[in-house]
C-alpha cells in the first residue's frame, strides 16, 4: 500500500510568527511523531509551504488578510524548528502562492497513493484546500484528516472545515 503524509504549512509564521496562534504551537510533538513513524515505515512525507513575495499586500489574499507572512527567504517562511529538523532532501516539498497547490495534485496523481494523511495549518484554508485537491487527484484514495493535528485560529472554522471534509468522504 502506497501511503504519504502531507505536512501542510507548519511554518514559523503560522506557529509563532506573524499569524501564529497558541493552538498551532501544541501540534509540533504529534506531527513530529507522525513524520518519524511514516519514515520508519518507508512511506513518503510531503511538505507544503505557504509562499509569498514582497508584493503580498497587493495580491487578492493580501488585500483580504493584510498581514505579511511566509515571505520567501524570510525566517517565517521556514518550517517550525521541531519539524524542520526532521525534513530531509529526499522529502518532496511544494511552495504555493495560494491556499492549495495544483502542482501537489499532479504529483499525487503521478505517484498513485492509496492513502494520504493530512496534518498542519490552517484547517479551514490550506488544509481544506489541499485535501480537496488530493481527493480530486486520487478520488479512490483514502484521505485521512488528523483533526487533532490540524488547527485554525478560529475553533468554529476548524470544526466547520472538519465537517466539510467528512462530508466529502474523507476520514476524520
Amino acid at each position: 500500500m502506497k501511503k504519504c503524509l502531507l505536512v501542510i504549512d507548519y511554518q514559523k509564521d503560522f506557529v509563532t510568527g506573524a499569524l501564529g496562534f497558541q493552538k498551532a504551537e501544541t501540534l509540533a510533538l504529534g506531527i513530529s511523531y507522525m513524520i518519524k513513524d511514516f519514515k520508519r515505515q518507508g512511506h513518503d512525507v510531503i511538505y507544503t509551504f505557504d509562499t509569498h513575495d514582497e508584493n503580498y499586500l497587493e495580491t487578492q489574499e493580501g488585500k483580504r488578510l493584510p498581514i505579511e507572512h511566509c515571505i520567501k527567504g524570510s525566517d517565517g517562511h521556514r518550517l517550525d524548528s521541531h519539524i524542520e529538523a526532521l525534513k530531509t532532501d529526499e522529502d518532496m516539498a511544494f511552495e504555493k502562492g495560494a491556499f492549495g497547490s495544483l502542482e501537489l495534485g499532479t504529483y499525487l496523481r503521478k505517484k498513485g497513493y492509496d492513502v494520504i494523511e493530512c496534518v498542519g495549518l490552517v484547517t479551514n484554508m490550506c488544509v481544506l484546500s489541499n485535501a480537496v485537491i488530493a481527493k480530486a487527484a486520487l478520488p479512490e484514495a483514502r484521505i485521512i484528516i488528523h483533526q487533532d493535528l490540524c488547527a485554525s485560529f478560529d475553533d468554529a472554522l476548524h470544526e466547520a472545515a472538519i465537517k466539510t471534509m467528512a462530508s466529502m468522504h474523507m476520514d476524520i
